[in-house]
């Protein structure tokens, strides 16, 4: 017989793995956006503040798009544990 092997998620990522780059993403690639996001910004001359908002608002959320498939599922249970909490 063969032995089976841990299913992986749609994306090819385990859980674990989504979690590790989650991690990495969050502490190290959001900041880097960050400056690099306020560096452009500082490049500009100052617009009308709601301009301001809205493109740092934009920003904000555009950032984590490209990275949907890592943070999907993050905040549950694995789903490779057979544990069960026992």
């Amino acid at each position: 017989m063969t032995e089976p092997t841990k299913q992986k998620s749609k994306n090819g990522l385990s859980y674990r793995a989504r979690r590790f780059w989650a991690s990495v993403l969050l502490l190290i690639g959001m900041p880097l956006y960050i400056v690099a996001a306020v560096t452009l910004l500082g490049w500009l001359e100052r617009p009308h503040i709601l301009l301001e908002l809205f493109v740092y608002v934009v920003l904000g959320v555009l950032w984590v798009l490209p990275f949907k498939f890592v943070f999907r599922g993050i905040g549950k249970e694995d789903p490779d544990n057979t544990d069960k909490g026992e």
